[in-house]
């Protein structure tokens, strides 16, 4: 382990290696690319103090050297203990100056001291991934909230947390909810989550998913992502929900739907994404075949109750790297994956770095966004303005070489008047 006063990650040498990396990703990154072009030009976010808790991966690097260029003074740690790149970690201290504190599978006590070095920062702007870091903010490190001006929030987990606290009026500064952007939870959720969570399934298992029963608990964004992914390799897709318009949406694009304890019974592949507590629980875990594989792509290890599942065992192995054998009384075994962390980002690299490029422009556009505004928002959870949303698609298809049609004037005066009719 290399500990410096930049920073604390596994090994330093591995950065040579996080810096081809890191290019390789800012090669599909090209909206972040151009945003970073004028961050050096227009210096937005100079002499601002900003603390983010993130997945410490290529993808995030890119995003992290973008707002360094336009003059943020950044410090970095882990969301979530399993999903850091270590080569990535070292890189940034040693390559980029950018102070991160993250090592892939770092227990929870280093996990929380991280968090607490970040915010020795004393930032002015957060940036977070399932709120952790602003949660600990308003609670045990509370002194430093008055010198938050705004933060920013990455992902569904967080938000959900996030707006508990505005409903209970405890949130202390204004937040910008990037995941709730189109051109965030439209493409990062569906077609990153979708992809990346199979892809890391597969990685850690090396199981076909052709002809298997693969059960998606929860069909919002992420939830229509793994479920359309893993239809197309092949797989029977069952869907299990609690709300009835989803439901109804999951029964109209074809999948099965049914009550989470039924298909446990005939799931060859559990995956949860819901951002929920105990979504599998003991009486899903009672009912599961033998050699059924438990994974979560939902951000906090919360959604399968794993006490229960050390309860019901009476023998537990690892037997692949991601994979731990449990085993019943009557001799079923089933496979829990990444200690039910998140698979995708545990067991594999997380999202393509081509859907996160829409992401972290949101990031980094939202981050100067809320510095203009902050003095004038009231401590409440934001989205962010729909021209800077649809700036971010544009930008997305310019560098796809895709063009498209434009209302001509007469048409946008007919979509802005009322005279005329049938």
């Amino acid at each position: 382990m290399a500990i410096s006063t930049r920073g604390d990650v596994k090994d330093l040498s591995l950065a040579a290696r996080g810096k081809d990396r890191i290019e390789w990703a800012a090669e599909d990154m090209p909206v972040l690319r151009l945003i970073r072009e004028r961050f050096i030009k227009d210096q937005p976010l100079k002499g601002v103090r900003m603390s983010g808790c993130l997945h410490i991966t290529t993808e995030t690097a890119n995003l992290a050297i973008t707002l360094k260029a336009g003059g943020a003074d950044l410090v970095l740690c882990a969301s979530n203990p399993l999903s850091t790149q270590d080569d990535v970690a070292a890189a940034l201290v040693s390559e980029y100056g950018i102070p991160t504190y993250a090592i892939k599978g770092e227990d929870e006590e280093t996990y929380y001291r991280h968090i607490n070095a970040a915010l020795d920062h004393k930032p002015n702007m957060t940036m977070d991934d399932g709120c952790d870091l602003v949660s600990i903010l308003h609670t045990s490190r509370s002194e430093l909230v008055e010198n938050v001006v705004a933060g920013l929030e990455e992902t569904t987990t967080g938000v959900i947390r996030l707006k508990s606290m505005e409903k209970a009026e405890v949130l202390r500064f204004p937040v910008l909810a990037v995941n709730d952007s189109d051109t965030k939870h439209m493409f990062d959720n569906r077609y990153g989550t979708g992809q990346s969570t199979l892809d890391a399934i597969i990685r850690s298992t090396n199981r076909l998913l052709a002809g298997r029963t693969l059960v998606v608990f929860g069909y919002g964004w992420c939830g229509r992502g793994v479920a359309s992914r893993g239809h197309g390799l092949g797989a029977n897709v069952v869907v299990c929900e609690v709300d009835p318009t989803r439901a109804l949406e999951a029964v109209m694009d074809g999948y099965r739907v049914m009550p989470g304890v039924e298909a446990a019974a005939i799931g060859d592949i559990l995956v949860t994404v819901t951002g929920d507590i105990n979504v599998i629980d003991q009486d899903h875990l009672e009912h599961m075949k033998n050699g059924a594989l438990i994974a979560n792509s939902g951000h906090f290890n919360d959604e399968i109750n794993i006490p229960a599942l050390e309860k019901l065992a009476t023998n537990k192995r690892r037997v692949r790297d991601f994979v731990d054998e449990y085993t019943y009384s009557d001799g079923r075994r089933v496979y829990l994956l990444a200690e039910g962390r998140l698979v995708n980002l545990s067991a594999a690299e997380g999202h393509p770095a081509s859907v996160m490029d829409m992401s972290f422009a949101n990031q980094a556009l939202g981050a100067e966004y809320m510095l203009k505004l902050a003095k004038d928002l009231e401590p409440r959870v934001y989205t962010i303005p729909a021209d800077i949303d649809k700036e971010i698609a544009r930008l997305k298809l310019q560098s796809m070489g895709v063009r498209i049609d434009t209302l001509t004037p007469e048409q946008e005066k007919y979509l802005n008047s009322w005279e005329s009719g049938t």
